[in-house]
């Protein structure tokens, strides 16, 4: 499961790029940059992008589904920022299941990579 390590990490620096170009909408239609909810977006950016230091750590997974929760509730400020947060989630939630089906499939010896050769 290292490798999926790496697709955790890409997908944090995808979403922390994808966050940090919504700044732009904070700044025309949020009250600015210098608002809480634009101090707020850029802090979730950055921890995005700090997180991917952190994914193989047994916390990273809540720590990651809870900024996805945070950028959903910022859906009472500014709701573009909130259609990224839902987005996002049910892209982790994807990849989450998929985790689960590859475990579940290596323990039952049924992956492609597990079978013997046919002579």
């Amino acid at each position: 499961m290292k490798g999926f390590r790496g697709v955790m990490s890409g997908t944090l620096i995808m979403e922390a790029i994808t966050v940090a170009l919504a700044i732009p909408v904070v700044n025309k239609l949020g009250g600015g940059i210098s608002t809480g909810t634009g101090w707020t977006v850029i802090a979730v950016a950055v921890l995005l992008v700090v997180t991917c230091g952190f994914v193989k750590r047994p916390w990273a997974v809540p720590l990651i589904l809870g900024l996805q929760v945070v950028l959903i509730a910022l859906v009472f400020w500014l709701p573009a920022i909130a259609v990224l947060g839902v987005i996002f989630l049910a892209v982790w939630l994807w990849l989450l299941w998929l985790r689960r089906d590859v475990a579940r499939r290596m323990a039952a010896g049924t992956l492609a990579s597990q079978q013997q050769p046919q002579p």
